[in-house]
């Protein structure tokens, strides 16, 4: 099963939770991987990701399209004049879903961020099959941003599996101890929460893909050179 992970806005915590639960899932011999079709600005996400799979494939399939601009991708390809290849997403997404058991795609911002004029991450997940999982900082607000997140997505025809309350700061105020079980009461969708740093991800590994681990592929060798994984997609 493959997903498109989301955030209820830039400094979620995304690259964090698709990161650690790569890493985590790896460990336990599952064979997931994480990508970032679009990264805007500095690359350290990708990195990230890239760095979570023990570099199991080139950064170009990890990211196949960047923009030196940080704004959001559609902004990004107004100011560098280059429109996004969405044909170039589906090749690196096809290639990452054939060779891996499980694909992590991790968005930009929130759900409805554009990539084109017509086309946002709700459109990318429809192409490219993924149910969505949630990550939201935990912090006052959340409730709101999470609803509305979790609305769009099910009125866009999609499944999220999950919403994960991501703690990015120590204890501020009072919210912090009483969003999840709130948010629980409001949602019909399976709530998780993780702490800055965390690294046990067993809990939402389990939620994700544990009924489907038994047709699981075995994990495979790092491609020989760049120019081989290029030749594949």
């Amino acid at each position: 099963m493959n997903y498109l992970v989301t955030g209820t806005d830039t400094g979620a915590g995304k690259t964090f939770v698709t990161s650690g639960l790569v890493r985590f899932s790896r460990s336990r011999g599952i064979d997931a991987v994480g990508m970032k079709p679009i990264c805007s600005g500095d690359n350290l996400d990708v990195q990230k990701l890239r760095e979570a799979c023990d570099s199991c494939e080139p950064e170009f399939v990890l990211n196949p399209i960047w923009f030196r601009t940080p704004v959001a991708p559609y902004t990004a390809s107004l100011i560098e004049d280059r429109q996004i290849d969405l044909n170039a997403l589906r090749k690196a997404f096809t290639h990452l879903a054939q060779r891996h058991a499980h694909v992590l795609v991790e968005g930009a911002g929130g759900i409805a961020v554009p990539i084109r004029s017509d086309y946002d991450y709700r459109d990318l997940a429809r192409d490219l099959h993924l149910e969505v999982v949630i990550v939201a900082a935990n912090r006052l607000g959340v409730l709101n941003h999470v609803r509305l997140t979790e609305e769009s997505i099910r009125v866009a025809g999609l499944l999220c599996r999950a919403i994960v309350l991501n703690s990015v700061q120590p204890e501020s105020d009072i919210s912090q101890t009483t969003n999840h079980c709130v948010l629980e009461s409001l949602i019909d969708v399976p709530v998780l929460s993780v702490e800055h740093g965390q690294t046990d991800f067993s809990t939402l590994t389990g939620l994700l893909w544990s009924e489907r681990r038994a047709a699981k592929p075995q994990l495979q060798a790092t491609p020989n050179s760049q120019k081989e994984a290029k030749e594949r997609i």
